[in-house]
């Protein structure tokens, strides 16, 4: 019994390394997407797209996506209408991931977009909020 516990605990050893880094790449691919995938929807005024991204609670936060986009659209202009975006590193958070995000407004004022998600059941990486604070960068 102890010969099987132990190949088990080096079994479990010697793949969880593995495990790890391929669920950090696909992390990092879906959080990429799914904020891209955002920013694109806002550019287009598509309320539908941008809001399917939107964790759950977000969408109970806001009630619709025209309640969601008004939101963005005056408290979030700089995700709103986003130019010239780059991914910082990923790094994980409180069961989730924080992605900080550099963007530039219409303007060419430089942002940092610090945004929360999670990976829900089904699968699918939601966006569950977003910090926006000035950049000290100049913007290109």
């Amino acid at each position: 019994m102890n010969r099987l516990a132990l190949r088990l605990a080096v079994l479990v050893a010697l793949s969880g390394p593995m495990a790890t880094k391929i669920a950090k790449a696909d992390d990092a691919s879906d959080v990429r997407a799914a904020i891209t995938a955002q920013i694109e929807a806002f550019r287009a005024d598509d309320g539908a797209a941008a809001y399917a991204f939107a964790a759950p609670q977000i969408q109970a936060m806001t009630g619709s996506q025209e309640r969601f986009m008004d939101m963005v659209r005056t408290g979030y202009p700089q995700v709103y209408r986003a130019n010239n975006v780059s991914f910082g590193a990923l790094q994980p958070y409180a069961g989730g991931f924080v992605q900080d995000v550099f963007l530039t407004d219409p303007k060419g004022q430089a942002w940092i977009a610090s945004y929360t998600l999670e990976r829900q059941d089904d699968g699918s990486m939601k966006i569950t909020g977003v910090q926006i604070r000035k950049s000290e960068e100049l913007a290109v």
